[in-house]
């Protein structure tokens, strides 16, 4: 039986894969792994306490509703925050008293997708080893509460989103003894693109708070146009506005808002990579990147790497996925790492990815340098990258077929030092993910469409 839990929890079609049963489900399983909720029969004081927000499609509704019902049938008393940024409920879990978080979302998935992740007592996602607890004793009758020993279900919407927006602002504006608060980002005109996502309240008000001039696209959910040709995935309605006013720069966010990418003046693309590399230079400045180093994944660009290099800013390595990131990040004490894709996670601040708070970092780091972000990030210069994605293949074969392997090494023997090609099956999705780098664009479309050939040829379904 494959594993219920990939990369980023649970995910699946709503309603199809991911039913409100197995959200209720999961919901009693996690209070039984995460806390010993069966010792708290007739204890309703010092119960344990479960968060849990979503993002904003439709099906989070009832996926909530069970879920909840799950973990305070368990008995724990469950605080519902409703729609908030992933990071947010990391956030608030590291810092309430509370024994667990959880988030609905699929993230940028397409919207009839969800998702269900939890966080520990401490706002960190949960190792690979708690997932497979939880999935152990998953649909198990157990010795349940009753009476004054099952949970409660508490709403508060406005307090959660408050206290994680206050936390925000303050990163890059702390509060001076006198009780005001400055605002670093004073006279920069910006563009938001917020997916009509989790963070179409919270990045506009925190941006605003801090001092921006914030024009907001895609920040109008309706629970059927989270990421629909908006966001981060799609930046194209982004790069146009930015163009067609005198902002000098945008931030697109993805559905939950656990990542962020970027637009210069020009309306040209600002990935994670350049991102990172911003801020690690400007944290090795400030003497706060620990051992002057950054951590990143298989997937960020070779160009990123030398030119870290060249700033005497090493780099370390992992597996996809920020979960991989943060627990190299917590491994080794380093302070910032992340993702090509504009996962950036900032230990300082956060304990995950946290899409606001890297357009607040990144916008401060604009003014404080006195730099456009077109100038920042063309010290991150980019190699040529192709990534094609290959359905419908046996994606688990893809490291140990010998064809499939065979065509890596003759293609990574072609491009040397010059570049690179990895092979990747998705955490998520039924495929494999080709990438090549090389030195022309030219170059590497042939060689990641050679190698997607071989894929599909040799694995598929």
């Amino acid at each position: 039986m494959p594993k219920m839990f990939g990369t980023d929890g649970v995910r699946g079609l709503a309603n199809r894969d991911l039913t409100a049963r197995l959200a209720l489900d999961l919901g009693d399983a996690a209070v039984r792994v995460l806390g010993d909720a069966g010792t708290q029969d007739n204890q309703p004081e010092g119960r344990r306490r479960a968060l849990v927000g979503r993002d904003t499609r439709v099906s989070g509704d009832f996926l909530a509703s069970a879920l909840a019902a799950g973990m305070s049938a368990g008995g724990f008393d469950v605080i519902d925050a409703g729609i908030i940024p992933t990071p947010g409920v990391a956030y608030l879990t590291s810092v309430l008293n509370v024994e667990m978080g959880a988030v609905i979302s699929a993230s940028h998935n397409p919207m009839p997708d969800n998702g269900i992740k939890f966080f520990a007592r401490g706002g960190f996602k949960l190792p690979d080893a708690k997932e497979d607890e939880i999935e152990a004793v998953l649909g198990q009758d157990w010795d349940r509460p009753t009476g004054a020993g099952v949970g409660r279900v508490s709403h508060d919407t406005v307090t959660a989103t408050n206290l994680y927006i206050d936390h925000l602002v303050s990163t890059i504006a702390p509060i001076n003894p006198d009780k005001t608060q400055p605002k670093p980002l004073k006279g920069l005109k910006i563009v938001a693109d917020c997916a009509n996502g989790a963070t179409s309240v919270v990045a506009p008000e925190a941006l605003r708070r801090a001092g921006a001039e914030v024009m907001v696209i895609n920040a109008s959910p309706d629970g059927y146009n989270i990421n629909k040709h908006a966001g981060s995935t799609h930046p194209e309605q982004l790069q146009a506005m930015v163009k067609a006013t005198d902002a000098v720069m945008g931030v697109a966010f993805d559905g939950d808002a656990d990542r962020c990418l970027a637009v210069d003046e020009d309306g040209n693309m600002v990935n994670g990579d350049q991102i990172m590399g911003i801020l690690a230079r400007a944290k090795k400045e400030a003497g706060k990147l620990a051992d002057n180093t950054l951590v990143v994944t298989v997937m960020s660009n070779l160009g990123l790497k030398l030119a870290l290099k060249d700033m005497g800013i090493k780099t370390v390595q992992t597996a996809v996925g920020d979960r991989y990131v943060l627990e190299e990040m917590l491994r080794g004490g380093y302070t910032l790492g992340g993702e090509q894709s504009g996962h950036v996670i900032n230990r300082e601040f956060a304990t995950t990815g946290d899409g606001t708070l890297t357009a607040l970092t990144l916008c401060n780091e604009v003014v404080r340098s006195g730099k456009s972000l077109k100038q920042l990030a063309a010290d991150f210069p980019q190699l040529p990258q192709t990534l094609v994605n290959v359905p419908n293949v046996d994606k688990m074969a893809a490291t140990t077929n010998a064809k499939v392997q065979a065509a890596v090494e003759k293609e990574s023997k072609l491009l040397g030092d010059t570049g690179r090609v990895l092979l990747r099956p998705s955490g998520t999705e039924p495929l494999v993910r080709v990438m090549a780098e090389a030195a022309t664009q030219e170059q590497a479309d042939e060689v990641c469409a050679r190698l997607a050939k071989v894929v599909a040829d040799e694995l598929a379904l």
